[in-house]
């Protein structure tokens, strides 16, 4: 019989973020292998597992220390977001602990690593997330659109894409589009002054996961400028999708696109997001600094690296306890 493993969460359906499209994706990879059950929180008495899999050290801290006291001998797996690697296991103790007590660890882009103590690099599982391709489909060649997915809170630094748009001329032909809800409603108000002021900015709040990739599918750019990312979901939509990525140059945001790509810009820098997007929309008519075509070429390199076979193979070496004999194998003590 697959052993059962229960994928802790503390985003489900409703949320309609990245986390929540991990887990999901995540519960059906592991599905040959195991009998996955997910769950926004584990305590003693909730339903029995062999191994926990939990996402987020300080959001599914509770979950990660009851296993911990009370499954000692069993594999604890947490997988650590981008909030986690260049916030909480700086400054928070219950991330710190969540640490501490994970068998393994798992990160979602090649630069994260290097954010963790030495001692725990070991331990640690780069796994690729993925996502199935998509056709490019048609785009106008008489403007620039962008699209730009995150809820508007700050780690997605949603200020220096309004700061932005307030400095593109409607006349320019860089039409925005701003899909998230507002967690933040000082942004969301922030948001809805943009649009009004600026009509080549629309914000359009929350979208349906479908529609969102259909619309990064006809956008000629994905403008992606947060601050801080364990290894943004919407990055590796875009290049599944053959769509071009304009990112803030952070270490998240690079462990996906690579150290050599050319489509970074300063995290929190709107006059150089409106420099870089101006030469995108240059080069659409004719030589520019920067240029779709070459940003488009060298996502097309990265795309095959987010295929859902390859993700699922990392993602069961990482959970492989079978060389490790106290796990799985070992009782509870008494």
């Amino acid at each position: 019989m697959r052993p059962s493993l229960v994928l802790v969460t503390p985003a489900l359906a409703d949320a309609n973020n990245g986390n929540w499209q991990t887990a999901r994706r995540w519960a059906r990879m592991l599905a040959s292998r195991w009998r996955v059950t997910l769950a926004k929180a584990w305590h003693p008495g909730a339903v029995h597992a062999d191994a926990l899999l939990a996402l987020h050290a300080r959001r599914s801290a509770d979950s990660i220390a009851a296993w911990s006291l009370h499954h000692p001998n069993r594999p604890l797996v947490l997988a650590l977001t981008g909030t986690d690697l260049y916030r909480d296991i700086a400054v928070d103790a219950s991330a710190q602990a969540s640490l501490r007590a994970a068998h393994r660890l798992i990160v979602l882009q090649d630069q994260a690593p290097l954010s963790l103590p030495q001692s725990l690099r070991g331990q640690c599982h780069v796994v690729l997330q993925s996502c199935t391709a998509r056709r490019t489909l048609p785009k106008a060649a008489d403007r620039l659109r962008v699209v730009v997915v995150g809820h508007l809170r700050e780690e997605k630094d949603p200020a220096t894409l309004l700061a932005a748009a307030a400095l593109l001329r409607p006349e320019e032909g860089i039409l925005i589009d701003h899909i998230g809800a507002a967690l933040d409603p000082a942004l969301g108000e922030a948001a809805t002054r943009t649009a009004a002021q600026c009509p080549h900015y629309r914000w359009l709040g929350a979208l349906p996961h479908d529609r969102t990739r259909e619309r990064i599918q006809r956008a000629h750019l994905l403008v992606h400028p947060s601050r801080m990312e364990g290894g943004a979901h919407v990055i590796m939509e875009a290049l599944r999708s053959g769509t071009p990525v304009l990112a803030s140059d952070i270490d998240g945001n690079v462990g996906m696109l690579g150290e050599g790509y050319l489509g970074y810009f300063p995290v929190g820098d709107a006059d150089a997001l409106v420099a870089a997007l101006r030469a995108l929309r240059h080069s659409q008519g004719g030589p520019s600094p920067l240029s779709l075509s070459h940003l488009q070429a060298q996502c097309a390199t990265r795309a095959p690296l987010f295929d859902p076979a390859s993700e699922r193979a990392a993602l069961l070496r990482a959970l492989d306890f079978t060389a490790s004999p106290l796990l799985l194998s070992a009782g509870d003590p008494p």
